[in-house]
């Protein structure tokens, strides 16, 4: 069944070639943290391009649910007006998160060292994805959580009484984890440090930073040593958030391997942080250029140009890569069964506890399409054969994630039969026109009747 009501299978054959210009919605990590900025900050906060997929809509819901006023002024226009650092009041309501492992962490940081009570849930996907890996962290600043075994959803978080600063050293590769101990941070008193052995991206550093908190990076021979200074008075920005390269992603592959297509995807968001992808399809050949590169709201931008590459090649992929492409990794795998020999890609066990078990989810969905892959605890080895080596012709279960179903689709687009998934719907958290802009660039992807 669909994150958010009955489920829309939908089928994806050979497309002709894909041709145009692919204008991706905004980046979903810098829109729930524009959110949960501006509404931890004192004034009004606007933002423009703001994604609004379900999962950040959730989030602004949220928001409101804590004493925030949160407004859409138009299509990607937005208005907060915050209530401050430890102004949250407590909701009403039970905060429903839906499908937003992003949003419920990061929600859960912020109100954490306010003494204020809150109870977390979502969607049947995010239910059992294990909390325990930021109240644990939230826990060392005073807050308790309640919630199912494993500390699932449904859960309710006590806010702290008398906030400690902590000093955390993050036992796995997470923006999350590290996010989330930085946002309970701002109402402790003193200094709170995360250090991660390995960077991961740092849309909340740069954006701390824009809002007025003391925040600094230094490197280490312990990792990367963030230190905040608590208790800052933030103010409200003026935020255009960049397009989501993970969003990209998906008409930049499609073209990859989909014969004699051309197509542009302007205003990406390259931070070094999340482009590990496309650093990875350009060693393994892919005809795509960087163009009319810039900076804009402090995050560097190109616009994308990616044609039909029929050269590409299998690689070892870097293991200390993976923070960076970390949602890429099923999209990469698609491309991989269209390169000639083995790409490896190895230390990404994170991808086990996303939306699905995204190793499996692959894996099986790549076989079922006559695709050899081989399935390791933290990684997977896909046996490319070259263009036109994919079979294709199953139908694939996505398991309530966005990003299983639009690498499936795109899978489609170049494999000698039609492939299905059976259910869509969960694209709508992320990438909510992802059907009807493939489908312009001359994608054939059709709704089926169950």
């Amino acid at each position: 069944m669909s994150a958010h009501g009955t489920p829309i299978p939908m089928t994806s054959r050979r497309a002709a070639p894909l041709k145009g210009v692919a204008q991706i919605p905004g980046d979903k990590s810098i829109s729930h943290r524009s959110l949960i900025l501006g509404a931890l900050s004192v004034g009004e906060t606007r933002i423009t391009g703001l994604l609004e997929g379900q999962d950040v809509l959730d989030t602004a819901r949220a928001m409101a649910a804590f004493g925030a006023e949160v407004e859409r002024l138009g299509e990607g226009e937005w208005r907060v007006h915050g209530v401050g650092v430890g102004g949250f009041a407590e909701p009403e309501d039970v905060i429903d998160c839906g499908n937003a492992g992003t949003g419920v962490r990061l929600i859960m940081g912020a109100m954490a060292t306010t003494p204020i009570n809150a109870t977390f849930t979502g969607d049947a996907s995010l239910r059992s994805r294990p909390m325990g890996r930021i109240t644990d962290p939230l826990a060392l600043f005073g807050a308790r959580a309640y919630g199912r075994s494993g500390g699932r959803l449904p859960l309710t978080l006590v806010g702290a009484q008398d906030a400690v600063p902590v000093r955390y050293e993050t036992p796995v590769a997470s923006a999350q984890v590290k996010s989330a101990v930085l946002l309970a941070g701002l109402n402790a008193p003193g200094q709170t440090v995360v250090i991660e052995k390995t960077p991961t991206r740092d849309h909340t550093e740069r954006m701390l930073a824009g809002f007025g908190a003391e925040i600094t990076t230094e490197v280490t021979d312990q990792g990367q040593v963030i230190t905040l200074t608590g208790q800052p008075e933030l103010t409200g920005q003026t935020i255009a958030v960049p397009r989501d390269p993970s969003s990209a992603a998906f008409p930049v592959c499609a073209a990859l391997i989909v014969p004699d297509s051309d197509v542009v995807v302007p205003g990406i968001g390259l931070n070094p942080t999340r482009a590990g992808l496309f650093t990875t399809l350009r060693e393994m050949g892919a005809d795509l250029t960087y163009e009319n590169e810039r900076i804009e709201g402090g995050e560097p931008v190109a616009d994308l140009h990616a044609r039909f590459s029929p050269e590409l090649r299998g690689i070892t992929v870097p293991p200390e890569r993976a923070a960076s492409m970390i949602d890429e990794y099923p999209i990469l795998s698609v491309v991989a069964a269209f390169a000639q020999g083995e790409t490896i890609m190895r230390g990404i066990h994170e991808l086990r506890v996303k939306e699905s078990d995204r190793i499996t989810a692959m894996v099986e969905g790549l076989r079922a399409n006559g695709v050899k892959v081989d399935e390791e605890e933290d990684g997977m080895v896909v046996h490319g054969g070259g263009p036109d080596a994919v079979p294709g012709g199953a139908t694939v279960a996505t398991h309530l994630d966005h990003r299983i179903a639009m690498s499936f689709l795109c899978l489609g687009m170049a494999a000698q039969r039609a492939v299905s998934i059976d259910d869509g719907g969960p694209v709508a958290t992320s990438f909510p026109v992802f059907e009807g802009l493939m489908r312009d660039l001359g994608a054939q992807i059709v709704r089926r009747n169950r």
